[in-house]
């Protein structure tokens, strides 16, 4: 059987594939070492979903880094029903075009938004942990999702 050709996406979507890292994020407030925190390790994929996916991992990291030691993320899942609200346990994706959220919702109850990657709408929000346990921090173990799929 033929070799298949490697499929890319479209040059207008990834104009600068390869060794370049990804563009600046833009935040009037964030200071250089913020902005080139947030860019640390990223470089651009040409799975849409798996680039979407590690932006989004290094945004929940920066956002966790302002938590204190009793709160963890949470999510406001804009366009979902009832109060569109979830803890937020996991964050994956499935190319070319699924972001998934896994959590549980504000009744403990498991959730999981599949979402296309050209919809998501995500507001970040600050959670108490639960008694019972320590918080838990996502954005490092994302961190090393992204690292490990890294192709270069």
């Amino acid at each position: 059987m033929p070799d298949k050709a490697k499929k890319t996406a479209p040059p207008a979507f990834v104009p600068d594939w390869g060794d370049e890292p990804c563009p600046r994020p833009v935040l009037a407030a964030a200071s250089p070492e913020q902005t080139a925190a947030m860019m640390d390790g990223v470089r651009m994929r040409e799975n849409p979903a798996e680039w979407a996916f590690v932006r989004l991992s290094k945004l929940i990291e920066d956002f966790e880094k302002g938590l204190d030691k009793d709160e963890e993320v949470g999510a406001r899942i804009v366009g979902v029903p009832g109060d569109g609200t979830m803890a937020i346990e996991d964050v994956g994706f499935w190319g070319p075009d699924f972001i998934l959220f896994v959590g549980r919702n504000s009744h403990g109850k498991p959730v999981r938004l599949i979402q296309h990657y050209a919809q998501i709408n995500v507001l970040l929000d600050v959670r108490r942990r639960p008694e019972e346990r320590e918080a838990r921090r996502i954005g490092f173990q994302l961190s090393e999702m992204v690292r490990k799929t890294d192709g270069t």
